[in-house]
């Protein structure tokens, strides 16, 4: 995988998560497993397990697998390793931009950047979604033709809860089901990841970027999304939600002439290169007056 970091530093890096999922999906074996694994019920049971203190077992191994720094989170002793997997981080370590025009990233994550071109398509890694096919609504898509899809996707090293990115207020939770796959680009060679996966949508007002639609996209082994609030008044920074076990992404849909990314992330996705970002990194600017 290709990255960059916000000054601009390219590296590659190849994880075991990588590294498993290239197995999985590029053998007959994995590929058949996948019909098993893929299935909601897998997720559920896997997630069950992993809410059990036996669970904890893991724990230590993964944080010197993944070089964690656990200094930027709560001390607390951990009953699961979901528990230790849904940590907090501690006040102070993702400050967020104080001019509030800045659009900021709400996760740590890998970051790509697409126009939303005239039939209201882009492109992940080689493989090309829709707006539609991503809300299941036509009507909706169409508010965001010309518009911006930013696509945040968290590996299991990422802090995995996330923050709403300005004041406003937001619409219901739109739970879509599906088939829970991966949202690791390796696996977009072989199925529609974004179009199969398990989702939940919600339409922010926001005071400083128009009507912004947030989509939650559940992975291979998250048996949950777990969003904090209904309809109603939201607040820049406030904790949004967070995932349980597993690889995970965010898409942000940006209606036309309301926002300014950064160029350098839209020039790194068209070279298939991620930059690297963490809650409350810049991603772009505000237009509106």
């Amino acid at each position: 995988m290709k990255y960059a970091d916000l000054d601009g530093h390219v590296y590659e890096k190849e994880s075991s998560q990588d590294f498993f999922l290239s197995l999985l999906y590029n053998s007959m074996a994995g590929q058949q497993s996948l019909k098993l694994l893929t299935r909601p019920f897998v997720s559920k049971l896997g997630g069950a397990f992993l809410s059990t203190r036996l669970s904890c077992l893991f724990i230590p191994g993964f944080i010197r697998r993944n070089k964690i720094d656990m200094s930027q989170y709560e001390t607390k002793h951990y009953t699961s390793y979901n528990d230790f997997f849904t940590r907090k981080i501690k006040d102070g370590m993702r400050p967020l931009p104080e001019d509030k025009n800045i659009l900021f990233s709400p996760c740590d994550s890998k970051v790509s950047a697409y126009r939303i071109d005239n039939d209201t398509k882009f492109t992940v890694k080689d493989t090309e979604y829709s707006v539609e096919s991503l809300l299941r609504s036509k009507k909706a898509a169409k508010h965001y033709k010309g518009g911006y899809a930013v696509i945040l996707r968290l590996t299991v090293d990422d802090y995995h809860r996330y923050c709403y990115i300005d004041d406003g207020t937001k619409g219901d939770n739109h739970f879509i089901k599906g088939v829970y796959h991966t949202v690791n680009p390796i696996a977009n060679d072989y199925t529609p990841i974004y179009k199969e996966n398990a989702r939940e949508y919600t339409v922010l007002h926001t005071e400083h970027f128009g009507n912004v639609t947030q989509i939650e996209v559940g992975a291979l082994m998250v048996g949950k999304i777990v969003n904090h609030h209904q309809r109603g008044s939201v607040k820049r920074g406030d904790e949004k939600g967070y995932f349980k076990f597993g690889g995970s992404t965010i898409v942000l849909l940006f209606e036309k002439d309301k926002i300014a990314l950064d160029k350098n992330l839209l020039t790194r996705t068209k070279h298939q290169c991620e930059t690297k970002v963490r809650q409350g990194d810049p991603l772009g600017i505000s237009l509106i007056k």
